[in-house]
Formats: structure tokens, sequence, C-alpha cells
């Protein structure tokens, strides 16, 4: 039988569970107020009766964000950055991660202190604005990839989750002849699911919100992100994306709606990302960060 919990601990649940509703309200809030503003009728939100919830429903705002043709060009850029960039990240973490866990490994100890440094020093922008320009990588849709290619935080992560794994398993497929690329993509690649979730996650988000680094490092807007765009709609009233749809930029629905639509617009896909990752989320982020 289920233990009777006291009267402290029924209010302890009271308040922790209030506390929790209270703070997911709070996160929440923006994002249903800004996709409520976003379909709600034109009239009942130029006099500000929106609140929460959508008043009236109205999806002109979405129609003129689909039919600028600049906004596909900045969302190609952006899925390549982010699909390419995520994958070139985990490659290169897994590939450094996994000889830092293996306590043999010669050089582990001089490693993993030079990349600890990093964690707390750092060149600045000028040297590294030099540093790309001579890599001949400033005006090259590469410098999103390969800038930021490796990143301390995620490899300490994966680091600590393969030494959790047992080293049983490597010394058998030692024996048997196995190599180490062998073992790892054999045996700890498929073993890793929780971690590389969390890695694409991590790396997914990072690359599909960045840009900083488009703005200093690509002088072509023809590579720039989605962000970008998303960026000179607010600050300049929606324009960019009313004069290549060919809609009035004086119109009211335009230059208040279109830009809640265009911040909705670039937000759906990184959610509906997590979805599919949250089943080992968690896990790979307790694993990598309580265990070793």
């Amino acid at each position: 039988m289920a233990k009777r919990m006291s009267i402290g601990d029924r209010v302890f649940e009271v308040i922790v569970t209030a506390i929790v509703l209270f703070l997911g309200f709070v996160c929440l809030y923006p994002l249903i107020y800004v996709f409520s503003c976003s379909i709600s009728n034109p009239t009942a939100f130029m006099q500000g009766k929106v609140k929460l919830f959508p008043v009236g429903f109205s999806f002109e705002s979405y129609m003129m964000v689909l039919r600028a043709q600049a906004i596909w060009t900045y969302y190609y850029n952006t899925v390549w950055y982010t699909v390419v960039g995520t994958i070139c990240n985990i490659l290169a973490t897994i590939l450094l991660a996994y000889p830092l866990s293996k306590r043999y490994f010669v050089l582990r100890g001089p490693i993993t202190v030079l990349i600890i440094i990093t964690m707390f020093f750092g060149g600045g922008l000028i040297p590294t604005f030099i540093m790309i320009n001579n890599l001949g990588l400033y005006g090259s849709r590469w410098v999103m990839v390969l800038l930021g290619l490796v990143s301390t935080y995620n490899t300490i992560i994966a680091r600590t989750f393969f030494m959790s794994l047992p080293e049983e398993l490597f010394e058998s497929a030692r024996i048997e002849g196995a190599s180490e690329f062998k073992v790892l993509w054999k045996i700890v690649a498929p073993l890793s699911k929780p971690i590389l979730a969390v890695l694409t996650l991590y790396y997914g988000v990072g690359h599909w919100n960045t840009y900083l680094s488009a703005l200093i490092y690509l002088p072509s807007s023809d590579l720039h992100p989605i962000q970008v765009l998303l960026r000179r709609v607010v600050l300049q009233n929606s324009r960019d994306i009313l004069e290549s749809a060919d809609i009035d930029p004086d119109a009211q629905i335009a230059s208040n709606q279109v830009k809640y639509a265009a911040i909705f617009f670039t937000m759906v896909p990184i959610m509906c990302l997590y979805p599919f990752l949250q089943k080992y989320f968690v896990k790979g982020v307790m694993i990598g960060a309580l265990k070793g």
C-alpha cells in the first residue's frame, strides 16, 4: 500500500505544482500571444483586443509571408546551415570526445586541459575575424559550419557519457580483432542514441537561431539565414517582406501583424524537432552530466 502523505508533504506538493504551472505559463505566454496576434482579425488586433487567445481569424498575414520570395532563400540557407552544420558538429564532437574518454589515451590529460581553457579564455572578435579572412572563409557559407565546429560543453557531456559505457564491451570487440573505428561505429554509436539526441538538439537550435556570425562574416544577403531577415522585419517594420511580396507597405495589417506571423513561422520547424528527441533527451542529459 502506498504510504499516506502527511499534511506537510501535501502542502509542499501543492506549492511546487503551483510554481511549475506559473513558470510554464510564463514560458508559454509569449508564444501563444505571438500566434494569437498573427491569426487574429486585423481590426481586433489594431484595437488591442488580443490579450492571450485569438479574436476572430485571419490568415492574411501568413499569406503575405508565404508570398515573399526572399523568405524562401533565407529559409533554404537556414535549413542548410542547420542540417550540414549539425552533422559536422556531431561527427567532430564524437571523434574528439571518444578518445578523451579512454584512460589509455596518452594525450588525454593535456588535450582535456586545452579544451577546458577555451571555456574561460577566447581570442576575441577581431582576431577571429582576421583568422577567418586569412583562411579564405569570409563570404563563404562554410564559415557558418566551421566556426564553432566543436562545443567544449557538449564535448564534456559526450565524453562523460562514453565513460559510463561498460568497458567490457570494448574489450570483447578488441579481442575479436575490431579496430577503434569499428568499435566506435558498431558498438558505441548504437548505444549513444540519448547523447546523440542531446547533441542534435543543442547544435540544431544553435544553428537555427544564429544571426550574429552571418552579419559579421557574410556580406552577401543571399547567404543570410532566416534570423537575419526576422531581425530586419522587427526593426524595419516588415518592409523587407512586404516589398518582395508586392504588397503596400503602408497597409496597417502588414506593418503590425506580418512581423508576428514571420516570428512564429521561423519558430515552428525547430519546435517540431523536440518531440522526436524528447524520448532520449532527459536520459542523455542526466547520464552525460552526472556519471563518470
